[in-house]
């Protein structure tokens, strides 16, 4: 929830530093994609500093690194605020391998798929907080206070997991080497996708993830932009259908965990949310500005749990589908993939919007990525068990 607060932090206080240093729109997408980049570095190159230093470390570095990005805003250049938001990016990476190799070792195994999810929940709780406490922060006192609030409050998480850092770091590799030479090393840029090729499984799940990725990539990026240019909806109103979406998508997650460890059946149910999922999408692509708002806030709903709330159901069959010990390198190269798939998602669909003007087309493909998932789900854990042995 921290590492993904501090990512709501750039967005969320972009119109203020737009409006005080004369940035164009422009400068905030690129903030956006900056801070998309850096979790992609670290994802990629980051698997010895976890080793290293221990998955508990790993995540407290990554938030003191985060904050040394907010201190960047401060001064007046552009050029250190992308700075800035590579380095809230890359303090992000560690959240979802250093997390998933805590719970896969910790998690009771009836349990595992909710707490997992109950982790992913965290990220739109993150920036459910961010959204609502940094804006009047900022009305109230300025963006400079809304920023030091911010380090204050992922400082005392930082402290907070600190009792517990020695009893699960203790697989930690000490002495190991990871300075700039191992960091870019051939070997150490191709240990987290290697991994995924180990069996068959571990792959499918990952290209699983991306399939849904897309969807939820796409929804992410154009809900808003849609109900404003296509359905003639406030700004205002547009954001209250996002944060509809958004906040179901909190429960949606834990929901989702406790539905596939009650039915002990995971990739199926990963199977039924890729087809529900590219339902949602279609329902969009198909619906007319004629449909009432009450009808638009039923399916943004509905989208919050069939669009954006399989990560932890995924991410817990990668952790499970893999040796104990790649826990780390897996979740890494898995969030990598789904990463390239909110990247690549948003900016095709662009390129589909300038071309032909419709958003349908896009929302369709999204309903075929939501088919993809459910095709190429794995069905048993057979292959997994022989992996692991």
């Amino acid at each position: 929830m921290a590492t993904a607060f501090l990512s709501r932090i750039p967005p969320t206080i972009a119109p203020i530093l737009a409006t005080e240093r004369g940035w164009s729109d422009s400068v905030v997408g690129y903030l956006a994609s900056l801070n998309t980049f850096g979790s992609i570095l670290f994802l990629a190159l980051g698997s010895p500093y976890m080793r290293a230093l221990g998955s508990v470390r790993a995540l407290q570095a990554g938030l003191l690194i985060g904050i040394l990005g907010l201190a960047l805003f401060l001064p007046s250049w552009t050029t250190t605020a992308c700075v800035a938001a590579l380095l809230i990016g890359v303090g992000y990476g560690p959240s979802s391998p250093a997390g998933n190799d805590v719970l896969h070792r910790t998690a009771p195994h009836g349990r595992r798929s909710l707490i997992f999810s109950i982790k992913q929940a965290g990220v739109p709780l993150g920036g459910v907080v961010a959204g609502l406490a940094l804006p009047p922060l900022a009305a109230a006192y300025g963006w400079r206070i809304a920023l030091l609030a911010s380090a204050v409050f992922v400082l005392a998480i930082i402290a907070s997991v600190q009792p517990m850092r020695d009893g699960l770091d203790r697989d930690r590799e000490h002495g190991l080497k990871f300075g700039l030479g191992v960091i870019l090393s051939i070997a150490n840029l191709v240990t987290p996708i290697r991994t995924l090729t180990t069996s068959s499984s571990l792959f499918r799940l990952a290209a699983a993830g991306a399939c849904l990725a897309i969807g939820q990539g796409i929804w992410f990026a154009y809900l808003m932009t849609y109900a404003v240019s296509q359905l003639g909806y406030s700004l205002e109103t547009a954001g209250a259908l996002y944060a509809l979406m958004q906040a179901t998508s909190v429960a949606g997650r834990v929901l989702l965990g406790w539905l596939a460890d009650r039915l002990g059946t995971p990739r199926l149910l990963l199977r039924v949310i890729g087809l529900a999922s590219g339902a949602t999408s279609l329902t969009l692509a198909l619906a007319t500005p004629q449909w009432s708002f009450q009808t638009y806030c039923v399916l943004a709903a509905i989208a919050g749990v069939t669009v954006s709330s399989w990560n932890g159901v995924q991410l817990s069959e990668i952790a499970r589908a893999c040796p104990p010990s790649l826990v780390r390198e897996a979740s890494a190269a898995a969030t990598l993939v789904i990463f390239l798939g909110y990247v690549v998602a948003p900016s095709a669909f662009a390129m589909a919007l300038s071309l032909t003007g419709r958003f349908d087309l896009g929302f369709l493909a999204c309903a075929l990525s939501g088919v993809g998932c459910a095709l190429i789900v794995p069905a048993a854990m057979t292959e997994d068990r022989s992996q692991r042995s």
